[in-house]
């Protein structure tokens, strides 16, 4: 009997429509003529032991107790879930093949790993499992990947990063929360201080930018234009200060004497200028690349304010209910050159929907191949796109309508020409001092066709010729004002958790970053930002994000090394390290096994006087980690209960 185990029903689902009929459904499990079975979990049917499964002494917590480290680790089972483990444990038993058909990705493949270690399947099984990777839920998609099995050995490397990653958000989550809610009741607070891997350094970024705009002194600065004329056609180009001026210059170049520039824009009035140099190059630029799930949420926080926990549901309903669009969990932009082969296919039905782009998207051609098609780039999953199973189009409530037609735009793209234009560079000279204009003149819209209209028009320049003279009708002084950094957004938030490197300071570690980047996984970074609402760490103002004070004072009582990106940022660059096979898990291990003593040994000796002074704590709330369900991703939401009995995790 040949046993295939999916994620979730739904894909169980799917792989049972692609196989002969007729079926017997039974409880847990979807029976074939020939007696083969389909199975699922329901998200992980098992969940890492809690410290007083170790020792009953570990219920309470205490400083003395922690580190809590453990020798072997133990697994669970999930109490809502106990049945179907069974179900699933009876059939493993019985199978002479195993096929592994957990989503396509590091969580997906420990997911059902773990089922079979756990129901002890022998070795000689466990050597023959295959492994079933579907994107896309369409029958014809999932028959196509029912004859591409690969086998299960291949993704070692892949569950071992997983079980890291897990293991990892256990330790460090356990000990630190638990360090951190004592020593907070110590100091007159009772709720619970819960300290996560990944969460509190993205928390830490929060508190920084809120404190830099607190502190931010605004300057006046001062531009100075100058107003000119030819025979065609005014523009304005700005002065580029010398070396002379650098005294009365911040250290970004801008003029801070107001005096300086009033007197530069008397001498350039009604003045000749001559033309120093006159550039005009033809540019191209290609479509931007299919989605990943971070690119769509940051695009769909820009277009719809949409937080990026809603846009993680909104495309799993179109993933699973609609089979509308492919795997959305994907950390890939590019495609299979396979997949090329329904374009044509794909192409032709987009064109049929009543999109809000649709009459740009006929100008799409199928025949044109951009660079996301690229088997190199392409790892267990490949980019968000739209499937060919289009019929459920108008029965989309309008969040799905909103992120479908994002995926589906970006998807047209690839077949659009490129944006071509000229790129105009003048400098002219007047009274000795040079000023500068930029422009752009649109050759061939391209893909930007099927773009929203750009708020921001570039000039278009006159056409010049190197000493040419023209006439400064005036010059004018425009008084402006540094601003402050942006309060964080959803996306920019979430833009600076794929692009952590940004934020790290260690330049070793920024080298590092330069191809793992990434605070998080794509799965869990909407999880990780609405955790931090959950736990009454961040707020809402608007469309910003930012602290509270509890969130601040947990922040400033903690580590500098716990609260920036820097450490955790080098454990998901030795985290991916590990699922390419480049590192060994017992070295990541061990790395973070020494940093957690040191934690934990801050911890006793640190203040939490902050606390002191701080309102209320709300309910007293604990935290279980809560792994990947049918309906979520993989993450930690609050369950209510006294700090005593809890369970934390980070």
């Amino acid at each position: 009997m040949i046993l295939y185990i999916a994620e979730k029903p739904s894909l169980a689902r799917a792989i049972a429509s692609a196989l002969p009929t007729p079926q017997k459904k039974h409880d847990g499990y979807i029976e074939l003529p020939n007696g083969d079975c389909v199975s699922w979990c329901i998200g992980h049917l098992l969940e890492l032991a809690e410290p007083q499964d170790y020792n009953p002494a570990f219920k309470q917590w205490n400083l003395d107790h922690l580190p809590i480290i453990p020798n072997e680790w133990q697994w669970n089972p999930k109490a809502n879930t106990k049945k179907q483990l069974g179900v699933v444990k009876k059939l493993l038993k019985n199978a002479n093949q195993i096929v592994h058909a957990g989503d396509p990705d590091r969580e997906g493949q420990l997911l059902v790993d773990e089922v079979l270690h756990f129901a002890k399947v022998p070795k000689y099984k466990l050597e023959q499992t295959q492994r079933l990777l579907i994107s896309d839920l369409t029958p014809a998609a999932v028959k196509k990947a029912l004859n591409k099995l690969r086998s299960n050995k291949e993704f070692a490397a892949l569950s071992r990063s997983a079980l890291a990653r897990s293991r990892a958000d256990w330790l460090y989550g356990i000990n630190l929360t638990r360090a951190y809610t004592v020593k907070g009741r110590q100091a007159g607070y009772n709720g619970v201080l819960s300290v996560g891997r990944v969460q509190t350094p993205v928390l830490g970024l929060v508190v920084k930018r809120d404190k830099e705009r607190e502190e931010f002194v605004s300057k006046d600065y001062f531009q100075v234009v100058a107003h000119l004329e030819t025979d065609t056609q005014p523009f304005q180009a700005k002065w580029l200060p010398s070396e002379a001026c650098a005294p009365y210059q911040d250290e970004e170049g801008r003029v801070l004497s107001q005096a300086l520039a009033e007197n530069v824009a008397r001498r350039i009035s009604d003045k000749p200028a001559t033309v120093k140099e006159f550039n005009k190059t033809p540019k191209k630029q290609n479509a931007p690349l299919p989605y990943n799930l971070s690119a769509l949420q940051i695009d769909a926080a820009k277009a719809f304010g949409m937080n990026a926990q809603k846009v993680l549901d909104t495309c799993q309903a179109l993933y699973e209910r609609h089979q509308m669009i492919t795997y959305p969990r994907s950390d890939c932009r590019y495609l299979p050159t396979e997949q090329f082969s329904q374009a044509n296919g794909i192409v032709s039905k987009l064109k049929g929907l009543e999109l809000n782009f649709q009459a740009a998207a006929q100008q799409a051609d199928p025949s044109l191949k951009s660079k996301a098609w690229n088997d190199k780039q392409v790892g267990a999953h490949h980019a968000i796109i739209p499937t060919q199973q289009l019929t459920a189009f108008n029965k989309l409530n309008n969040d799905e309508k909103k992120i479908f037609e994002l995926v589906a735009r970006q998807y047209l793209l690839q077949f659009m020409p490129a944006y071509e234009y000229l790129a105009t560079k003048i400098l002219v000279e007047i009274e000795g001092g040079l000023f500068s204009a930029q422009g752009v003149s649109i050759l061939k819209q391209g893909w930007k066709a099927l773009m929203p209209p750009s708020k921001k028009e570039e000039p278009v320049l006159p056409q010049l010729v190197v000493g040419q003279q023209l006439h400064c009708q005036r010059g004018e002084v425009l008084a402006k004002q540094t601003t402050p950094p942006d309060a964080f957004t959803d996306a920019t938030l979430l833009a600076a958790m794929t692009g952590i490197s940004r934020f790290v300071s260690d330049k070793a570690i920024k080298a590092i970053l330069k191809e793992t980047d990434g605070l998080g996984t794509e799965a869990t970074r909407a999880g990780i930002i609405e955790l931090l609402f959950k736990r009454s760490f961040l707020q809402r103002e608007g469309k910003q994000i930012h602290a509270t004070a509890t969130g601040r004072a947990l922040i400033e009582a903690l580590p500098e090394s716990a609260t920036v990106p820097d450490m955790t940022a080098k454990w998901e660059a030795m985290l991916n390290d590990i699922s390419h096979n480049a590192l060994p898990y017992q070295q990541f291990m061990g790395e973070l096994s020494q940093a957690l003593e040191q934690l934990i040994s801050g911890a006793r000796q640190g203040s939490m006087s902050n606390f002191a002074n701080l309102p209320k704590a709300p309910a007293k709330t604990h935290f279980k980690r809560k792994r990947r369900s049918s309906q979520s991703s993989s993450q930690t939401r609050p369950k209510r209960r006294t700090p005593s009995k809890g369970k934390a995790t980070g």
